[in-house]
């Protein structure tokens, strides 16, 4: 696809008016794409509104080749998981695209990261390779040219000094962290975070007892001294990544959209009311897949953000899962 389209993914006022034509685009470089909607009899030529699209099932990322077009991908991510699952892996052709949509996506929500301290504690994702969330958080310490910005690992001594005096400079701070990480921190380290966003990424990946996503947020406020935790819906799969300022409400930007579909009729959207399937909308993965049925459960509030409830059945748990409600 010829990149003026590409650009206008994240400039156009109403970037789902793009879907007709980047889902005719991958039905016709996609082969398992095309093969999905053909056995789904979808007549390519009907499908007019996100509503029509057929959503592949984010499974498919664990078996199979995802690309629209033939390329030698510049990077290839992997999900998390253990020696028993099969990871997903997500073939990116162009870096520059997924780091476009998280700086611009993160600016639309928080302003430029060039005005944060970036503060990683991603222990476990710092322990393997390829990993989207760290690929991300890297380029954000990289751009925020602040010396204090980096990974902590396990440093929680250090990280606690390190917030404690941006904090009496009032220096604006972006903690983000994986659920236990920001547990283990919070246990032994009692803070009054006022100039500090928290941001938790999801997932317990089994070092402890699962907590209710209330329960989390309401000791890491009491903690950390925050008004807020806020958190990140993001995966492997995806090159886009929607934001919640608190209570786990989730917004996205203008170039990804949430639906939720019945859990037994993947034909069937469901009310704004109801529980489902999350089925994802996101145009950056322009070169893979664009529209993706994930195994996570939601309900969609009538302004368009959604809260994830927890995991389908027959789902394996992965590490970026938030916590069931």
């Amino acid at each position: 696809m010829k990149s003026e389209i590409v650009d206008r993914i994240f400039t156009e006022k109403d970037p789902m008016a793009l879907v007709p034509a980047i889902f005719r685009y991958q039905y016709e470089g996609n082969a398992l794409y095309r093969a999905f909607v053909d056995a789904l009899k979808v007549d390519p030529s009907a499908v007019q509104h996100p509503e029509q699209v057929p959503y592949l099932p984010i499974s498919f990322f664990k078996t199979h080749r995802i690309t629209t077009g033939e390329f030698e991908p510049s990077v290839i991510f992997e999900s998390s998981g253990t020696t028993q699952t099969v990871n997903s892996r997500h073939l990116v052709k162009d870096t520059a695209l997924y780091t476009r949509s998280f700086l611009e996506a993160f600016r639309q929500f928080y302003g430029p990261v060039e005005d944060f301290v970036v503060l990683g504690l991603l222990p476990s994702y710092l322990e393997r390779s390829n990993s989207s969330l760290v690929y991300m958080v890297e380029d954000m310490i990289r751009r925020s040219n602040r010396p204090e910005s980096g990974f902590y690992l396990y440093e929680h001594e250090k990280l606690a000094e390190t917030l404690l005096t941006l904090e009496a400079r009032r220096q604006p701070v972006l903690l983000i962290g994986v659920t236990f990480a920001l547990l283990d921190f919070a246990e032994n380290h009692r803070m009054n975070l006022q100039h500090t966003i928290v941001m938790e990424t999801g997932g317990m990946k089994g070092r402890r007892e699962e907590w209710t996503r209330e329960e989390l947020h309401a000791f890491l406020q009491e903690r950390l001294g925050t008004n807020a935790i806020h958190a990140e819906y993001g995966m492997t799969e995806l090159l886009s990544q929607a934001y919640s300022k608190g209570r786990g409400v989730f917004d996205c930007p203008p170039w990804m959209k949430v639906l939720v579909r019945d859990e037994n009729d993947p034909f069937q959207l469901s009310t704004s009311s109801a529980a489902g399937v999350i089925n994802v909308i996101d145009l950056a993965n322009i070169h893979s897949c664009s529209f993706i049925a994930t195994d996570d459960i939601g309900r969609i509030h009538a302004n368009g953000s959604f809260e994830v409830l927890g995991r389908l059945d027959r789902s394996a748990l992965r590490g970026c899962s938030l916590m069931v409600s």
